[in-house]
């Protein structure tokens, strides 16, 4: 195979892995027969803000073709996907695919069947310790029966004297409520410690992004609450020892529901308002920072550390200090912060939202939160830094929405939207939760519904699984035209070898034939993919899901040798088409010529 352009040359060799000798040609020509195609070789985008140094470990991703079956194909489609593997969109970060763990999963690493599917699922980064529970834990202290109250627990009375631990919280309307306590150091059974999480992330080859105690500098009594707080978080740095590169100081704490945001002022020794503001915040925040930054250069470690945003537009029944946050915070940060995060739970608030209300709030709420978070900071005065989405689900409810193979595709856009808008990490919530009547967030069964046991995968896991085991290490453009143009969604990507992922959703109720093509790539002889839908359970949100047909023994999850189940593939030569199952996914690699 030959081509004569010098420059056209290098890049078309690189990408697509033949050699090239002189004169000047913009087409390629087949020697078999007379088909040319132009290919224009692809340019590296320059890396976004947003994403920055989460990129800095990124590797090209192997190409591996998947054990296969022959299957039929449909012989027309209605609906073209074109992809265009020289227009790439991003590099994609591994970051981009993480997952939230909590103190209340269990001890989780005494779980075979967890182990081995977080394993699978290959997250690379999981947060700890919870959301809004990361700012009443301490990473240090072990439980303590309070012997005026039997059913309560609290660190050590030394522990509480010699830190400053109040007896109650403070909330948002003002009421004193007994505090509560998370541990680092316990031994029950039905929650995990500080080794439990570092034991499962070292066992599944994954890393962590850990939640700071940030409420302590608001609600500790000592006489200088802030120092104390920044100290103990600088003491698990050094416990860490360069284990965990991502530091979050504090969870939504711009919101009335966070431990520290109203304090009692007669408690406070340091002189604190009752209500917490952004500046307030960012004050603290380089307290910390110092204090955990000198940290680590002790014990060798580079870390970073993420200050938290308001995420969106506020509205008029949002207290003051929402309302103020990003603008009071910015200034007063004066850019000290390694990275910006933020939190969204995408669709209207427990609303019963019906299938297209889910899966289009997927579409077009990362997008908006990017914006916003941008604006917000560089009208403030502040610069773009890496964006870091670290909980993300649906407030969709009461139609087990949250625990259904719709919550699967859902998933999918939104690990593909962060990538298309330049996050630099998503990670989903969470791994494990609490049923209530299917409105759950966790990936895993929590055995409370009887008929789907503990640790049963839900059908969001085979949905990321698939995608994320064909996705390539960069995204690109793709176009969508005929009778499905409104909806079939795509995520396409290259590897670095130069072979095609492209991943198809359909977010209609009825099935849609599909056909890929392809500019700026030779397309190789075999196309391989999976099939995800849905079965005939309740209504658009079935809690199964079938992979290629193949499905779960009992009535919520899916198949249980997904590691095993055979691609379908076909041959290239009378084009590259498939059925997108109705509320499904085809997940589909393409060799390369």
């Amino acid at each position: 195979m030959k081509c004569f352009n010098p420059l056209l040359c290098f890049g078309v060799s690189l990408f697509l892995g033949f050699s090239c000798s002189k004169k000047e040609e913009n087409i390629i020509t087949t020697p078999k027969d007379t088909t040319t195609i132009t290919v224009t070789p692809p340019v590296e985008p320059k890396i976004a803000s947003t994403v920055g140094f989460f990129l800095d470990d990124w590797q090209p991703k192997n190409y591996v073709v998947p054990a296969y079956t022959d299957f039929t194909t449909p012989t027309e489609a209605l609906t073209t996907v074109t992809v265009d593997a020289s227009d790439i969109i991003a590099k994609i970060p591994q970051q981009i695919f993480g997952h939230n763990a909590n103190t209340w999963m269990g001890t989780f690493v005494d779980q075979p069947s967890f182990m081995t599917d977080v394993t699978n699922l290959k997250p690379n980064i999981i947060r700890w310790p919870a959301g809004s529970g990361s700012d009443g834990y301490f990473w240090n202290a072990s439980p303590t029966q309070d012997p005026n109250n039997k059913n309560r627990q609290t660190p050590s009375a030394q522990y509480m004297k010699e830190w400053g631990l109040p007896d109650k919280y403070i909330n948002k309307d003002g009421v004193a409520e007994d505090a509560w306590f998370g541990y680092g150091q316990t031994t029950d059974n039905w929650r995990a410690s500080l080794n439990n999480y570092y034991d499962m992330l070292k066992q599944s080859n994954n890393k962590g992004i850990i939640t700071i105690n940030y409420g302590f500098a608001r609600y500790g009594t000592s006489a200088n609450p802030v120092a104390t707080a920044a100290h103990l978080a600088a003491e698990w740095v050094r416990y860490d020892k360069g284990r965990t590169q991502y530091w979050e100081i504090g969870n939504e704490n711009y919101a009335d529901w966070e431990a520290g945001y109203r304090i009692d002022v007669t408690k406070n020794k340091d002189g604190q308002p009752e209500f917490l503001t952004g500046k307030l915040y960012a004050q603290h925040f380089k307290v910390y920072a110092d204090s955990m930054r000198k940290a680590a250069a002790e014990v060798g470690s580079k870390i970073k550390i993420g200050a938290v945003m308001q995420e969106s537009v506020t509205e008029s029944w949002q207290n003051n200090t929402t309302k103020t946050w990003n603008s009071t915070l910015i200034p007063e940060l004066n850019n000290k912060a390694d990275f910006y995060i933020v939190h969204n739970y995408i669709t209207p608030y427990q609303q019963k939202s019906n299938a297209a209300t889910v899966l289009s709030s997927a579409l077009s709420v990362p997008a908006k939160m990017m914006s916003f978070v941008s604006n917000e900071i560089t009208s403030n005065g502040g610069e773009i830094k890496p964006i870091a989405f670290t909980e993300w689900n649906m407030w969709a409810a009461d139609l087990k929405q949250q625990v259904s193979n719709v919550s699967g595709l859902f998933a999918i856009i939104v690990q593909g939207e962060a990538i298309k808008n330049k996050y630099g990490l998503s990670a989903r919530w969470d791994l494990l939760n609490g049923w209530e009547n299917g409105n759950d967030h966790g990936l895993f069964s929590d055995g409370g519904s009887s008929d789907d046991p503990r640790w049963n995968p839900r059908p969001s896991f085979y949905y990321m699984y698939y995608f994320q085991k064909l996705i390539g290490d960069r995204l690109v453009s793709s176009t969508v035209t005929g009778n499905g143009a409104t909806s079939i969604k795509v995520y396409a990507s290259t590897y670095s070898a130069g072979q095609v992922n492209v991943t198809l959703l359909n977010t209609t109720s009825v099935p849609l034939t599909v056909e890929v093509k392809t500019k700026n790539f030779l397309v190789g002889n075999r196309y391989y993919w999976y099939s995800l839908e849905g079965s005939n359970d309740n209504g658009e949100f079935s809690r199964k899901v079938l992979v290629n047909g193949s499905g779960p023994k009992g009535v919520a999850g899916g198949p249980s040798d997904y590691t095993t189940v055979k691609a379908r593939s076909a041959l290239t030569g009378t084009g590259i088409k498939v059925i997108v199952p109705a509320f499904g996914s085809i997940c589909m690699l393409v060799d390369k010529k």
